[in-house]
């Protein structure tokens, strides 16, 4: 295992970020204010069939937030612990919008505090004009042509646009 500095706190935002959303980047914000790095770990979840590619949404992540000093964006696979090992850290970020997400999230917390007993998981919740917008939610506006311009950053919301008008 790495040997961490304790001077220089990371910590790690695992999501699919399908897409990035104003949400997500107002949860980075809020966590440059308690963290020396914000590493966006970008998941490749197959499953999930993401509307992006990872690596067209790494991309977006990296044009979104360039200019945030302090930020990060990397692909991963596999076991989250094992990526947050591997650059460094023992800080979770995951954002929280509603209750509902809340029990999920604290079962995947202490799972992984089992597989990594030195990791902590930290809650954020994104400020109140972003509480309700969901990824999923804006890709489904976006998939019936709405607007999605105030959820998501304009290059997203073109790219969004463009992927959806290719589908008609």
């Amino acid at each position: 295992m790495s040997q961490l500095n304790s001077s220089h706190r990371v910590v790690v935002y695992p999501g699919t970020f399908d897409p990035i959303t104003r949400g997500h980047e107002d949860v980075i914000r809020r966590a440059l204010s308690l963290f020396d790095e914000v590493v966006v770990a970008v998941a490749n979840n197959e499953p999930k069939q993401p509307c992006f590619s990872q690596t067209e949404r790494v991309d977006l992540a990296c044009q979104v937030l360039a200019g945030l000093p302090g930020v990060r964006v990397q692909p991963f696979e596999g076991l989250l612990v094992n990526f947050v090992r591997s650059v460094g850290s023992r800080m979770v970020l995951r954002g929280l919008r509603a209750v509902s997400d809340f029990e999920y999230e604290f079962q995947l917390a202490g799972m992984n505090r089992c597989l990594y007993p030195e990791m902590e998981t930290v809650f954020l919740t994104p400020a109140e004009q972003y509480m309700f917008v969901s990824a999923s939610m804006v890709r489904e506006i976006a998939r019936l042509h709405g607007d999605v311009s105030p959820f998501v950053h304009p290059l997203v919301a073109r790219q969004l646009a463009e992927r959806f008008a290719q589908q008609d």
